[in-house]
């Protein structure tokens, strides 16, 4: 099997995951990795839960469809963190429900949305900034993409759901998981009494853990 045909296998299987544990519904989410001259990206109206490989999206690095059925509306936000971020190898975009309602909160930090909860949150996702609301399809959310990703490898947008990118395609999918699970730990601890870690705590992590 070529490594092409290989990274085709990995989307689907880890598409059918995240869609039978509740992390997209619908044709919500999508999925990419980076190739030598491009990326694979999920196709559009598709659900993550009956990806078909040979039918993923094959793009070039202006966005142009080499092969494969036509790519998902989003699949620009996955050329923009890749260009600024050459070190990454997979993309993951989310519509999962816990982030999409911290998404929608009024009183968060649009420079960190999401309080240190546990020590995994900080390892795998670390700082989490807010992108202002633009509708699906926008291309100047690109550009905010892009401007977010110069710093973050993972980023929240509003009204919408999360973008986290990784070293290799498992790396980026454990990031959303993780990101998804503490938004959720988030909305359950609200208005609670609750034990953070402390920024000493935090740096201690982020120096053995860089993100």
């Amino acid at each position: 099997m070529s490594e092409e045909n290989r990274l085709r296998e990995r989307i689907a299987l880890h598409g059918k995951s995240l869609f039978e544990r509740g992390y997209g519904c619908g044709s919500s989410g999508n999925i990419s990795v980076r190739l030598e001259d491009g990326i694979l990206v999920t196709p559009t109206n598709s659900s993550m839960g009956r990806l078909d490989p040979a039918r993923i999206s094959r793009l070039d690095w202006q966005g142009n469809l080499l092969a494969g059925d036509k790519p998902s509306k989003e699949a620009f936000l996955h050329l923009a963190m890749y260009q600024e971020r050459p070190e990454e190898r997979a993309v993951v975009h989310l519509h999962a429900t816990h982030s999409v309602a911290v998404s929608c909160l009024a009183e968060i930090n649009p420079e960190n949305v999401l309080p240190p909860i546990t020590a995994y949150y900080v390892m795998r996702v670390g700082k989490l900034p807010l992108l202002p609301y633009y509708r699906p399809g926008d291309k100047a959310l690109a550009e905010a993409v892009r401007t977010a990703a110069r710093e973050h490898r993972a980023m929240l947008l509003a009204n919408h759901g999360p973008v986290v990118a990784g070293k290799e395609l498992d790396a980026a999918v454990y990031a959303a998981e993780e990101l998804e699970e503490t938004a959720k730990l988030f909305l359950l601890l609200r208005g609670e009494r609750t034990r953070y870690l402390t920024p000493e705590q935090v740096g201690e992590l982020t120096a053995h853990f860089p993100t």
